[in-house]
């Protein structure tokens, strides 16, 4: 009975830091240094990543009419944004410019700006853009659309249609892009 307890006491110490949530009532702010891992879980909505020179995580809605209800946490470099009923929720994340990226989005828009580090980016639906301003930076570049149109103007590909894909290697690059969307436009610019 004693190491139940005890082993209950302990529990919480182990368990990683977690901001607590906020909502698209308060931006949701919370330090966070330039080259870490971030993953992250997004609800269906429309998103702006913005890379910016700052050490920190900033997630606010874009105007006022956005669900109360939405929630928004990090715990162990993992962002989620979940809850709510709206279907109109559009929100801009600003990260580190430096920053090595997952993200999981099951439907809407994405726009992925000024972040430098490697990317692995997945959308389900909807319209995909991630801004490559160095191509020679990647050493390996993937894009794949299972319906839809594949803009890489940034590595010379242009496709649409149905399963498209491509694949660039560089090995003087350094970082790793990964973009896949089953319906809708990708674009890497």
């Amino acid at each position: 009975m004693r190491l139940a307890i005890a082993a209950l006491l302990a529990f919480p110490a182990i368990l990683p830091a977690v901001k607590p949530a906020g909502n698209c009532v308060t931006p949701f702010v919370t330090s966070f240094e330039a080259g870490r891992h971030l993953t992250m879980r997004l609800r269906a909505g429309d998103y702006e990543i913005v890379g910016v020179d700052s050490p920190e995580i900033r997630v606010k809605c874009a105007n006022e009419r956005e669900p109360t209800d939405v929630k928004i946490s990090l715990a162990a470099g993992d962002l989620r944004v979940y809850g709510g009923t709206g279907h109109d929720l559009r929100i801009r994340i600003e990260i580190p410019r430096t920053t090595d990226l997952v993200i999981r989005l099951a439907a809407g828009d994405m726009s992925v700006t000024g972040v430098t580090g490697d990317k692995d980016v997945e959308l389900k639906a909807g319209d995909l853009t991630i801004s490559v301003d160095r191509p020679e930076d990647y050493r390996v570049a993937e894009g794949s659309v299972m319906a839809g149109d594949l803009r890489a103007d940034a590595f010379g590909i242009n496709k649409d249609g149905l399963f498209r894909h491509f694949r660039k290697d560089n090995p003087k690059g350094r970082y790793r892009l990964r973009a896949e969307l089953m319906a809708g436009d990708l674009t890497l610019r």
